[in-house]
């Protein structure tokens, strides 16, 4: 079977090829879809995506043999699901890799943020020994998450020990008994917004949640209440995002953005009162492996003949 697999350059694509060539020997390791290379594009008849490379409706059409695309990561917004359907090719995710790893990446900017780490990291390094911090606990703070989910309730999990008070909003409400295990209340919408010290989103991108987040959303938050970002930059309007960080409201912890690498010469970037890091909330050493190893098994259960897992195409999928 000619499978590709398309993953971006700065991977070690020699290493991820000689393992998964133990494996899978049919594997073409490559950095674009349509690549010159062992197999010609309209022959690739299985495809391995990440979140790096899309996969629109008329490269769709262009490869004629694709039967199953795997998504080696947890979101799949980049491919063209409704081309995929109309020419019955399989789709599949890895929700299961690194929801974890995000989960704690949340966490460590709520405390990075509630501790002022980077004013009195930049502190020390001018110099100045601060006397007075505006430090504040996390326990006793109402964390909102939008959005339960497997990240949604890896991080609803990991805030237990924390004591805090976690209300979440989802269109599909959770069961009683998990709420209890997870010390959840559900509220709407425009409650999370009020109500919460922190808010945290975990939502798929579609046209509904597309900036969700605009500057009427901001200006329902608490003063100084703490934005986190780690699911997708386009839930969020962009220039609302800007006026409410730069103005010193709202504190903010981004992870996503609307293009990749941004303009790191933005002056927003130099806000006091916000952290920024890129696109690496799911990226830890371990979460790669796993990433590694699901994708492997799953693109075998396919060449195997059996159904894959994580099916994203079917009718009923989440978006």
């Amino acid at each position: 079977m000619r499978i590709r697999a398309v993953l971006p350059p700065f991977l070690p694509l020699e290493e991820i090829e000689r393992r998964v060539h133990a494996v899978l020997p049919e594997v073409e390791v490559v950095t674009s879809v349509e690549a010159a290379g062992r197999y010609r594009p309209e022959e690739i008849e299985v495809l391995i995506l990440t979140t790096f490379h899309g996969l629109p409706a008329e490269t769709v059409e262009r490869l004629g043999a694709l039967r199953f695309v795997q998504v080696a990561s947890t979101g799949y917004d980049r491919v063209d699901l409704d081309a995929c359907r109309s020419r019955g090719i399989g789709v599949s995710n890895i929700p299961v890799a690194n929801s974890k790893t995000v989960a704690e990446h949340v966490v460590l900017f709520a405390l990075a943020l509630l501790r002022d780490l980077r004013g009195l990291d930049a502190d020390l390094r001018k110099g100045e020994w601060p006397r007075l911090t505006g430090a504040n606990d996390l326990a006793g703070k109402v964390f909102g998450i939008a959005g339960m989910g497997r990240i949604g309730r890896e991080l609803a999990a990991r805030l237990v020990p924390f004591e805090t008070s976690t209300i979440y909003t989802d269109i599909v409400p959770l069961a009683p008994e998990e709420e209890r295990r997870l010390g959840l209340t559900r509220v709407s919408w425009d409650d999370l917004l009020a109500e919460s010290d922190i808010l945290s989103l975990h939502l798929p991108l579609t046209d509904r949640t597309r900036n969700l987040v605009d500057a009427p959303a901001f200006a329902r938050m608490k003063d100084q209440a703490i934005f986190i970002n780690t699911a997708r930059a386009e839930l969020v309007d962009p220039e609302a995002l800007c006026r409410a960080v730069s103005d010193g409201r709202l504190r903010a912890g981004i992870d996503v953005y609307p293009s990749e690498p941004p303009d790191l010469t933005d002056p927003v970037f130099r806000a006091p009162n916000a952290l920024w890091t890129p696109h690496i909330a799911g990226v830890t050493f371990e979460a790669q492996q796993r990433f590694l190893e699901e994708t492997v098994k799953n693109v075998l259960r396919y060449v195997q003949g059996k159904e894959p897992l994580y099916r994203v195409d079917t009718p009923g999928a989440a978006p």
